[in-house]
């Protein structure tokens, strides 16, 4: 009988909690069993594994093999266990070595070539290791498609390969002697994007005035005026008025973005600045699924949230941001799982004046009456106590 233990990590939120892929060969008929609260993208590895250690050169053993991804209560889900199942089945069988491999963790998604596809959550993943291992930190060993974005992370051990054949050469120089993973260096970081600049806004002294007010003070501010005064474009500039953001607000930021895959390198310390429709949901706002992911306040994290056409949002959609404005935090909860996600976010909004959006015009064009318009103006009461009134 074979065993062997490859480390790996889940994603719970913004947490990223040790798991321990524990695969063991014993005598019988050929099968394949997975246990640990696997989620269905996570027992189809059962195939992708198969197949991806034929075609690198390996051969399956024809034994009862069993997968344990320990803890047995925590919930895995997504391809990112596929490397390190792989591994597993080849350590315990003899194919490789099991010697060295208690010094790094393994994620990936693995092809049916053998080939290694990017994951979601890379960053996340990696500062959640280096937080919990106190300067003894092991080597990470990923896609080499997420190597830059997890290398944002200091004295971080990255080590990307590109095939399940390059990490087994890695451990067994007699599959590839001339093949080891290389550390992986972090890129110069590029010059950040180019940001709207409030010089384009030409008048408005006091609405800008008021903006870089609420810029200095961390106030919500809500732009009051007639299609075309330049709400949009104040809003759009906001973020430029914020201060540059430091090194822990960068690397947590960009962490939460990886849970989507929404984060690039070119974004590193960019100010999220995020602009949803007004169809959107409370879930897409706060954030949510069976699988709790982020919303759009969490993505907005140390940036800046836009809610254009105000009144048009639902009632209940905009009461749900009132606790996070308080706290900063977003705690998602459903029946087996709970997730915590930052949400330190500055709240901008626009609306006009009335349904029209010519009430007070010089042109008289309003036909609204008072009813529609108070109607209109105070969707959410208790929400418009969080803004500075402005009217541009």
């Amino acid at each position: 009988m074979g065993i062997a233990v490859i480390k790996s990590r889940a994603l719970a939120g913004m947490q990223a909690p040790e798991v321990s892929v524990e695969v063991h060969l014993a005598n019988g008929l050929p099968a394949f069993a997975m246990v640990g609260l696997a989620d269905t993208e996570v027992k189809e590895s059962r195939d992708r594994v198969r197949a991806a250690i034929t075609n690198a050169g390996f051969q399956l053993p024809d034994r009862r093999i069993t997968v344990n991804l320990a803890p047995a209560d925590l919930p895995k889900e997504s391809g990112r266990f596929d490397l390190p199942i792989a591994i597993g089945i080849l350590a315990a069988s003899g194919q490789i070595p099991r010697e060295g491999l208690e010094r790094y963790e393994f994620a990936g998604e693995l092809s049916l070539t053998g080939e290694l596809r990017p994951i979601r959550g890379a960053l996340a993943m990696t500062y959640a290791m280096q937080r919990s291992a106190g300067g003894h930190a092991r080597g990470f060993i990923l896609p080499m498609a997420n190597a830059d974005e997890a290398a944002l992370v200091a004295d971080a051990a990255i080590y990307p390969a590109n095939t399940l054949l390059q990490v087994c050469a890695h451990f067994a120089p007699h599959i590839d002697g001339s093949f080891a993973l290389a550390r992986h260096r972090a890129k110069p970081l590029p010059l950040p994007p180019s940001i709207p600049d409030f010089a384009d806004v030409k008048g408005q002294q006091h609405a800008k005035r008021a903006m870089e007010v609420a810029a200095a003070g961390r106030h919500s501010v809500l732009l009051v005026g007639p299609p075309g005064a330049g709400k949009t474009m104040l809003a759009t500039r906001f973020a430029g008025l914020l201060p540059l953001m430091t090194d822990d607000e960068a690397l947590e930021a960009a962490a939460v973005q990886s849970l989507i895959s929404g984060f690039s390198v070119e974004g590193w310390k960019v100010r999220p600045f995020r602009s949803p429709h007004h169809t959107s949901s409370g879930a897409a706002l706060v954030g949510g699924g069976s699988v709790p992911r982020p919303g759009e306040i969490s993505l907005a994290h140390c940036g800046v949230l836009f809610l254009d056409e105000l009144p048009e949002f639902d009632r209940r959609v905009l009461e749900v941001l009132r606790e996070p404005l308080e706290s900063g935090r977003v705690t998602i909860a459903r029946a087996t799982r709970h997730a915590d996600f930052p949400a330190n976010f500055q709240l901008i909004a626009a609306m006009n004046p009335c349904p029209c959006g010519y009430l007070g015009h010089p042109s008289g064009r309003c036909q609204c009456t008072p009813d529609q318009i108070l109607r209109y103006q105070w969707t959410s009461p208790k929400l418009s106590e969080l803004f500075i009134k402005i009217a541009a």
